[in-house]
């Protein structure tokens, strides 16, 4: 027999699918209380016992893919067949992976903290909420979600030009990243655009920071860059 307990899992599990199929259909217009109950075949006040609302719904789908994501990271890094310069090739398609085929996640996971309510709060109060809020809080839920991955990312790249200047070239990886599936996504890599491919950018992108971290290990010259922000908010 089923406990309680199992079925409320349950169906939070079947909410939690639903509102990521039609997120992917449609974006997050498309995501509404009611759709997301009957697409997941539940009563129509379910989605309400287990979500305050679309946001808290919408953070949670948020959060599960930055830890399928991070999962994915920590796989390559901590894989010891192979090379530090693949780990990163792989870290960052991965990224790119979620632009191609779901890119109105890719957009919601990227978006600039502060445009939903769950999201406010400067300074000292967001980093608060992402290292003391209680369990169960869905806005920090997500920005530690978040800050795993980047965590696991910053690893693979440390592993190419050491920790001192993983967060320098780690920003620098990740915002070509972000502008290489924009590019993509546009259109504007086609064989009659640019003449290139996201895979190929890529691979450059990885070879120049490879070739960075040969020179450094050659001839220690640490970048001076120490930045405090990160994906989920201030780290």
């Amino acid at each position: 027999m089923v406990t309680r307990a199992e079925s409320a899992a349950l169906t939070r599990r079947a909410l939690l699918d639903a509102a990521a199929e039609l997120l992917d259909l449609g974006g997050p217009g498309a995501v509404t209380l009611r759709e997301v109950g009957a697409r997941a075949g539940v009563s129509r006040g379910a989605p309400y016992r287990h979500f305050t609302g679309k946001d808290s719904l919408l953070t949670a789908v948020a959060t599960e893919s930055w830890e399928r994501i991070a999962d994915q990271v920590h796989a390559l890094r901590t894989d010891p067949a192979l090379p530090a310069s693949d780990k990163l090739r792989g870290a960052v398609r991965t990224l790119l992976g979620v632009g191609r085929d779901q890119p109105h996640l890719y957009q919601m996971l990227l978006r600039r903290p502060g445009h939903r309510p769950e999201e406010l709060g400067e300074g000292l109060d967001r980093v608060r909420r992402q290292l003391c809020g209680p369990a169960g809080d869905p806005a920090a839920d997500r920005m530690r979600a978040a800050g795993r991955f980047q965590d696991e990312f910053l690893a693979v790249v440390a592993g190419l030009v050491g920790e001192r200047n993983a967060r320098h070239y780690g920003a620098l990886l990740l915002t070509s990243a972000h502008g290489i599936a924009d590019m993509e996504l546009s259109g504007h890599l086609d064989t009659g655009g640019l003449g290139t491919t996201a895979d190929e950018l890529i691979d450059t992108l990885v070879r120049m920071v490879a070739d960075v971290g040969e020179t450094t290990q050659r001839s220690p010259d640490p970048v001076d860059a120490n930045p405090t922000g990160g994906i989920g908010g201030p780290r």
